[in-house]
């Protein structure tokens, strides 16, 4: 049905113009999810009798003239990683099988003021260290364009739900790809906010505070419009810091594609992608070239990318590592010590991250600073880099043990870990990146791929790939939805 593939701010209109009922609309998600959901398997966590009277409740204010912000009466759902109120919140995890939040996260509150309400919650991996979405408590979840493939991870069923219609707006996170990987497997789009501009409290397991190091929280959409407004409504200054801090990002200056300076970053052998992907980018770099967009394949910002890389893994396993049981980690520190301090392996490299002493991240915080003066120097001369997210397309299940697990990248087997080099390219230095829909592949899978801006140029990102969609196409729902 056309209206459930409708972006959320044309049903917001809709429902504020009275030609349908937020009542009436939220029923269409839930018969939708009741009739789809069973072989995607991505609404796992469903509060039906709870949207249907926020829905209600919706309703009456309108027909007292009350609006009650830009989303009002239109249901969502988001990543099971956010708190509600009285729904759980595992991670994946089954010890926290049984974990009921006691209040909502900030972003589901400041969605809640907006007007909009919440279906459920969808589905992720344990842990949300995955770029596939399964666990033991809520099962796997489907891409909707090919159920034997995955939807991505660690937002995977926030991807799929939007993919399928089964929900008008969708928030996620993203540390090592996890609202881009989705974003790009399920053909929707995906922002991932400069650090910190979104606030995260409320996007955790019991205990956990503080905003984590390179992780963040933000939208993912059918459309790069309500990517700006999702953006607009949940970003801005958290409770710790709102008496002296604001955001004000800056606006696009660019009013056309023409006047975008883009540079494409195709391939990379130290993240090898496929040739129908990397040729993906520099079709369309050649397509923003004839439009009259400044554009080179040859531009690069100032550092040695395997540096970059090295920085983000210590960067990424330091962050991770927090969560890690004490007396594994204190096995992990053993196994440590006793390598070849030599050892050049991913493996060691990564155990050693894991282990890392404060004295260490200080010391790669360092590289990082000088990572983040390079990227601005080049975003002097650069508006977007055009970039892969991932080096192929959705790919078949796989729940081998993850050190077991290969990635088929044209028929050569690639390390699985070795994709998230260009998330990390872009994590590491706090850049804000859009990924958008550019159409199918020859299997009739979507590819995404990356728009990434300066530190704090996030509304330019989600106005190219705006942009983009009225130039090339955008959102496109699968056959079988």
């Amino acid at each position: 049905m056309e209206l459930a593939f409708a972006t959320a701010a044309t049903l917001a209109a809709k429902i504020r113009e009275k030609e349908i009922s937020s009542r009436e609309l939220t029923d269409l998600y839930i018969e939708r999810i009741d009739a789809y959901d069973g072989q995607i398997n991505a609404v796992v966590v469903r509060d039906f009798e709870g949207a249907r009277h926020a829905a209600d409740a919706a309703d009456a204010a309108l027909a007292r003239g009350e609006v009650l912000g830009p989303l009002h009466g239109v249901p969502m759902t988001i990543k099971e990683a956010y708190d509600i109120k009285g729904l759980p919140t595992t991670w994946g995890i089954p010890a926290f099988a049984r974990n009921i939040a006691s209040t909502d996260a900030e972003s589901v509150r400041r969605f809640k003021a907006a007007g909009a309400h919440f279906l459920g919650k969808t589905n992720v991996p344990i842990q949300l260290a995955d770029f596939q979405s399964y666990n033991e408590i809520y099962g796997t979840t489907n891409n909707p364009w090919n159920l034997e493939r995955i939807p991505g991870g660690s937002s995977g069923g926030s991807a799929a739900a939007l993919a399928a219609g089964l929900t008008a707006l969708e928030a996620g996170s993203d540390i090592g790809g996890s609202i881009r990987n989705p974003a790009h497997f399920c053909g929707v789009y995906g922002h991932k906010p400069t650090w910190n501009i979104v606030p995260q409290r409320g996007h955790a397991l019991p205990g956990m505070l503080a905003s984590p190091d390179i992780a963040v929280v933000g939208p993912l959409a059918r459309s790069a419009e309500d990517l700006a407004l999702a953006l607009e409504l949940v970003s801005g200054p958290e409770e710790l810091v709102e008496a002296g801090w604001k955001l004000d990002l800056p606006a696009p200056r660019q009013k056309t594609l023409a006047d975008f300076r883009v540079a494409l970053w195709a391939d990379d052998e130290r993240a090898p992608v496929s040739a129908e992907i990397s040729a993906r980018v520099q079709a369309v770099g050649d397509r923003l070239a004839r439009l009259g967009a400044t554009v080179s394949d040859h531009a690069r910002p100032a550092f040695d990318p395997s540096l970059s890389h090295d920085v983000y893994q210590s960067m990424l396993q330091g962050a991770m590592s927090a969560g890690i049981p004490d007396a594994e980690f204190s096995g992990l520190q053993g196994h440590a010590a006793a390598m070849d301090p030599g050892d050049p392996s991913a493996n060691a490299q990564m155990l050693r991250a894991v282990v890392q002493t404060h004295r260490d991240w200080i010391r790669q915080n360092n590289q990082r600073a000088a990572l983040r003066m390079a990227w601005k120097n080049f975003y002097q001369e650069w508006d977007i880099l055009l970039c892969p997210q991932s080096p192929t397309v959705a790919f078949p299940h796989d729940h081998a043990p993850q050190g077991a697990r290969t990635l088929d990248v044209d028929g050569i087997a690639q390390p699985y870990f070795q994709q998230v080099f260009w998330a990390g390219l872009i994590t590491v230095a706090y850049l804000p990146s859009t990924v958008f829909p550019t159409g199918l592949s020859e299997a009739g899978l979507p590819i995404g791929l990356q728009a990434v801006g300066g530190e704090y140029q996030d509304r330019t990102c989600i106005e190219f790939a705006r942009l983009m969609a009225n130039e090339f196409g955008g959102f496109v729902s699968p056959p079988a939805y």
